[in-house]
């Protein structure tokens, strides 16, 4: 039986988004932009589909405009502060850790000019709030600070980057990646005190191209794909209902059973906190995290990659960092700077409420037997 503990890069699709999905795909296949009554249903479908992510994100339906995933939001958090403060300057503020959605955008913008400060985290994988402090300048038109590290699992001082740029009148647009925080620890965008936000389905149990921008109410701001004037004429193009059925109906569940999961997410991880670092010799814990759903260990001396494919020929799962990085080192380790054997043996282990204690022991007996078979063959 497969062992699946890379939660963080996706996440089986859930039955009841599977329901909702199926339920548009066949009977409630309307167009929301068409004129006849199975149009009309859809458009009040979508309605209240937005209205349940809302709910589930603890903001207004219309702060809430959907995408084709977290990608595409992060794009456009990017696109819409560059384009808003165009007046204001050119200097912009992100971490050197933050998921390569944001720091391409960014990058790409850095080749056209604009100046870009790279916070560095430190041994642990945090950011301090007196690095951005120091960074911040008049001319400063974006702050893009990750709310959860995918890699790490270690929680970014959103809010108090919020109460800084308010302490000194900062124009920048504060925009956080949550895609790693939706429905895994307690926030709201009202009281990070964020501009824009971007959440992603697939990694709650919805579908993948599907995820939505917050926009805080009353931040205007410009289209970002012209046509048909879909999502109150800012991101225009047919909506992917079936996509956004399931993500309501995770996000719904998601809602509801939050405590519960929370509690099961937090148990399994603290078994493995304790158990790898215990039972295997050498095992380095790189990250504890303080999301509950993601932590990183190092096994020096074995390469990541061998590692990731020794596991998965024994039916166990887990990744070497994020899925976006294709097999290309981690940004995120090396940006800690970590001892060369520590940094070339890392996986990142995330979990799901339905990992059980049995799925921990069953990975520290696989990486005690990867381990033994590499020492005895040197030998």
């Amino acid at each position: 039986m497969a062992i699946y503990l890379d939660h963080a890069a996706t996440t089986r699709v859930c039955p009841a988004a599977v329901k909702a999905a199926l339920h548009v795909m066949t009977e409630a296949y309307g167009n929301p932009s068409s004129r006849h009554r199975l149009g009309a249903d859809a458009a009040a479908a979508l309605t209240e589909h937005r209205s349940q992510i809302a709910q589930a994100l603890s903001c207004q339906a219309e702060e809430l405009f959907f995408t084709s995933g977290g990608t595409e939001a992060d794009n456009w958090a990017v696109s819409i502060a560059t384009q808003r403060n165009r007046r204001v300057g050119r200097h912009i503020i992100t971490t050197a850790v933050e998921h390569s959605a944001v720091l391409e955008p960014i990058r790409a913008l850095e080749q056209q000019g604009y100046a870009v400060t790279y916070l560095l985290p430190d041994k642990t994988g945090h950011i301090s709030i007196a690095q951005l402090e120091d960074a911040l300048r008049e001319d400063t038109i974006l702050v893009s600070m990750m709310l959860v590290n995918n890699e790490t699992g270690c929680l970014f001082p959103v809010k108090e980057a919020s109460e800084l740029l308010r302490t000194h009148q900062s124009k920048a647009l504060l925009h956080t990646d949550a895609v790693q925080a939706f429905l895994k620890i307690p926030f709201s965008p009202s009281e990070l005190g964020v501009d824009l936000l971007s959440i992603s389905a697939h990694k709650i149990g919805g579908m993948k191209g599907s995820g939505a921008l917050f926009v805080r109410k009353g931040l205007s701001i410009p289209p970002f794909l012209l046509g048909g004037g879909q999502e109150q004429g800012l991101r225009s193009g047919t909506e992917a209902t079936p996509q956004i059925a399931a993500f309501a109906a995770a996000s719904t569940l998601g809602r509801l059973e939050y405590s519960d999961r929370l509690k099961q997410l937090k148990e399994i991880k603290s078994y493995t906190i304790q158990s790898l670092p215990q039972r295997i010799p050498g095992l380095v814990m790189v990250s504890e995290g303080d999301a509950p759903h993601i932590c990183a260990i190092s096994l020096p001396g074995f390469p990541s990659e061998m590692l990731v494919r020794s596991l998965s020929d024994r039916d166990i799962f887990v990744s070497s960092g994020s899925a976006c990085h294709k097999g290309k080192p981690s940004h995120v380790f090396a940006a800690m700077k970590l001892p060369p054997k520590v940094s070339m043996g890392i996986l990142r282990v995330s979990f799901s409420p339905d990992t059980q204690k049995e799925d921990i022991d069953t990975l520290c007996q696989a990486l005690l037997e990867i381990s033994h078979t590499r020492v005895s063959a040197k030998v």
